[in-house]
């Protein structure tokens, strides 16, 4: 009933273009407008004003020969006071676009390398936009936003990828574990050297002790036995001493033989067979 009376009405977030006999005659806003058909007046078409999106999916080649799809998201509008250009000038929208992105994509990634294309994406998307919105201004389009949301190698370039990736981190991780036993053999040759000093130092303590003690004995004794020299303290200490050596030498469970010496001309001098008795059973102790 509207038509036929000549009425149309425009929804929010839209424009129409209103010709007469064909021409442009202007730019109708949201609302409910006269159109009387009887004077040559139509409506040519309706024109959104919202945030549109398009997807492209590129392909190309980097400068290291692997070939790359990239995907690019075009967020643009029609701009209101311009309608009239974006209804007329461009008969297909998304693929002048698309035209646009293709070439500036095509010209940006060949001259990184893979790896730069990944970490320079930012770039790419800026060089896109920058193109865009001096070629559609003209057109009465705005380009808000213009995003590089992946980067898809090849899938045999990803699997490289990813073995480079782990045999990377395995080197990685097996330094990490030669230092570790590294600074454990360190630590442990620490604790050994430690242990061997302590050790030493209780042996020279030990000796010092035994030395302090036979100075005592003799002492005590040439004081309270009368007419005894230092030379018959030593030689009964010597002897007392042997004993120990021996009775040590018996108790060992590894020891077969003692060799002592003997002979009828061995009594001449008792001190140096105590002596020789106590070197030999020393030797036949360690062995």
């Amino acid at each position: 009933m509207g038509q036929m009376l000549g009425c149309v009405q425009v929804d929010q977030s839209t424009v129409a273009v209103k010709e007469q006999f064909g021409k442009f005659e202007e730019v109708l806003e949201p609302g409910c407008h006269c159109l009387p058909w009887c004077f040559g007046y139509q409506l040519a078409g309706t024109l959104s004003l919202r945030l549109q999106q398009l997807d492209v999916r590129c392909e190309t080649k980097t400068k290291d020969n692997v070939f790359v799809n990239v995907v690019a998201s075009i967020q643009y509008r029609a701009l209101a006071d311009k309608a009239s250009d974006a209804f007329y000038k461009l008969s297909n929208t998304k693929e002048q676009i698309q035209a646009y992105v293709f070439d500036v994509i095509r010209a940006s990634v060949p001259k990184l390398d893979l790896d730069s294309t990944f970490e320079q994406k930012d770039d790419i998307a800026r060089a896109v936009e920058n193109e865009l919105e001096k070629a559609m201004s003209a057109y009465g389009f705005e380009i808000v936003q213009t995003l590089i949301v992946d980067i898809e190698p090849d899938a045999q370039v990803k699997r490289a990828m990813n073995e480079i990736n782990a045999a990377a981190r395995l080197r990685l991780a097996a330094t990490e574990k030669a230092e570790a036993e590294k600074i454990l053999q360190i630590k442990r040759a620490e604790g050994e050297a430690e242990s061997k000093y302590l050790s030493g130092l209780g042996i020279a303590r030990q000796r010092q002790a035994i030395v302090d003690g036979l100075r005592e004995s003799v002492l005590a004794f040439s004081e309270n036995v009368p007419g005894t020299s230092s030379k018959d303290v030593m030689d009964m200490v010597l002897v007392t001493q042997y004993f120990d050596t021996m009775k040590e030498i018996g108790a060992s469970s590894k020891s077969s033989a003692v060799f002592i010496p003997h002979g009828p001309g061995a009594v001449k001098d008792i001190a140096t067979q105590i002596r020789n008795g106590l070197l030999q059973g020393e030797s036949a102790s360690m062995s």
